[in-house]
């Protein structure tokens, strides 16, 4: 329990400290580069993690309301790990998934509320004229973006022959990464996480029609 509980409030605490800090530092679309590789770049987005969206103000209710009940089952199913004593791998895995889908459900939630917008300008919390949003209406907070290669596909490439390419292009946050490292520990570990049950073999005694006895191996 100790390290589940270490894990999540460190990941929020790092997720929200850093947001925070964008978000009254820094106005919407703004940089900072610290490598040429590495560079903070401000963008909200409506949607899902990595910067996609999903159905307008609508879709934006929908999926908050569907990330709230995500991670009621995720916190289910963590504690029932912990009380069956899991692999100490597989609880730091869910753990990181639950720290992140929590830190941007903090943005989805309340950001609308205690921030202005960050339109030409920096935002400030709990502004006098109220947030720039409702409830469960936030815009969730990214800064990393890593254009670690750029350049233009060969003129023999099918489809993309000499267009501009970019990777990683996708904008996120800290949340979005913890996810990813817990979903990727997940997928590596399966086998470590998910042992298969050993079958166990049981003698059967079968009289056969001569009246002498054979045991088979029968699994049960």
């Amino acid at each position: 329990m100790r390290t589940a509980l270490a894990i999540i409030f460190g990941v929020l605490i790092a997720d929200q400290s850093l947001k925070f800090w964008i978000k009254t530092n820094m106005m919407l679309g703004q940089d900072i580069e610290i490598f040429n590789w590495f560079i903070i770049h401000f963008t909200e987005n409506m949607g899902m993690a990595f910067g996609m969206e999903f159905g307008g103000e609508w879709g934006k209710l929908l999926l908050t309301v569907f990330r709230i009940v995500m991670v009621g089952g995720i916190i289910w199913y963590l504690l029932g790990l912990i009380k069956q004593n899991a692999k100490t791998g597989m609880i730091i895995a869910m753990s990181l998934v639950l720290a992140g889908a929590i830190g941007n459900i903090i943005d989805s939630v309340f950001y609308g509320v205690i921030f202005n917008d960050s339109y030409g300008q920096l935002a400030t919390l709990f502004p006098e004229g109220g947030g720039y949003g409702k409830l469960l209406h936030g815009r969730v907070v990214d800064m990393l973006y890593f254009p670690l290669i750029e350049g233009h596909f060969p003129s023999w490439f099918p489809l993309w022959a000499n267009e501009h390419f970019l990777f990683f292009r996708p904008v996120f946050n800290i949340a979005d990464s913890a996810i990813s490292v817990g979903v990727g520990l997940i997928f590596l570990f399966n086998k470590d996480f998910f042992p298969k049950e050993e079958k166990v073999i049981a003698p059967v005694i079968e009289a056969e029609s001569s009246g002498s006895t054979t045991i088979q191996g029968k699994d049960i």
